[in-house]
């Protein structure tokens, strides 16, 4: 069944969307998807930081679109008043933008997925002696996740919580926007987007080694991976 939304220009319809997002990371599903991209669309400039969720949801949708597109079809939405321009596939830039953006910086730029030419692995082994020599590691590419982090009880100091989780700070990790999301009994959940570098950031070390360890976890119960998307 498809979800529906109208008005996302008006006030009451980004009031409608906010409240939507309250526990979701996405429109439908648990990836961006053309729902996203259709809604995205619907709304005309960046929402009011009066709407947490949309504005935390819009930025990320923003920033997908920037860099890497998005290419699930979604399980369908509509928005009334608005007419979806989505027909083509959008989740990719185009082969001759990448194409061009080789040509553009080849000294920088390896084509990983392509049949590498002798100049093209010359130019990338003496890049990769260069980078052991400078001490430095190369990065690969970076994910987005959405954590769950679960007090012991209602009694948790919930703003420390977070300063716990946020004083964790490490090569390749960018924390991002969070929410206190209701659980039940009373007891909130801290929902908190970051930002990964893969080859330097292990999601499992750094909830075993940093989030339920000591001193963090005299507020942290337990963490979990609420959604997981590469960038």
């Amino acid at each position: 069944m498809a979800v529906s939304f109208s008005n996302l220009g008006s006030d009451a319809g980004l009031k409608k969307l906010d409240e939507y997002l309250l526990a979701r990371s996405y429109i439908t599903g648990y990836q961006a998807s053309k729902d996203d991209i259709t809604i995205h669309a619907a709304i005309s400039k960046a929402p009011s930081s009066e709407y947490v969720n949309v504005c935390r949801w819009y930025k990320h949708i923003d920033a997908l679109l920037r860099i890497s597109g998005v290419s699930d079809e979604g399980t369908g939405v509509t928005v009334k008043g608005f007419a979806s321009a989505i027909e083509e596939p959008v989740a990719t830039p185009p082969a001759t933008d990448s194409k061009a953006a080789v040509d553009d910086d080849d000294d920088d730029d390896v084509d990983l997925f392509g049949e590498e030419t002798e100049e093209e692995k010359k130019a990338a082994e003496e890049r990769a002696a260069a980078v052991k020599a400078s001490g430095k590691k190369k990065e690969s590419g970076k994910s987005s996740v959405l954590l769950d982090v679960k007090p012991w009880d209602d009694e948790t100091d919930m703003k420390k919580l977070e300063e716990a989780v946020r004083s964790v700070q490490m090569e390749g990790l960018t924390w991002g926007a969070s929410k206190l999301v209701p659980v039940g009994f009373g007891i909130k959940k801290l929902q908190i987007m970051m930002t990964i570098v893969d080859d330097l950031v292990s999601i499992d070390e750094l909830i075993e080694d940093h989030l339920t360890v000591e001193p963090a976890n005299e507020y942290i119960q337990s963490c979990d991976i609420a959604a997981f998307n590469k960038i």
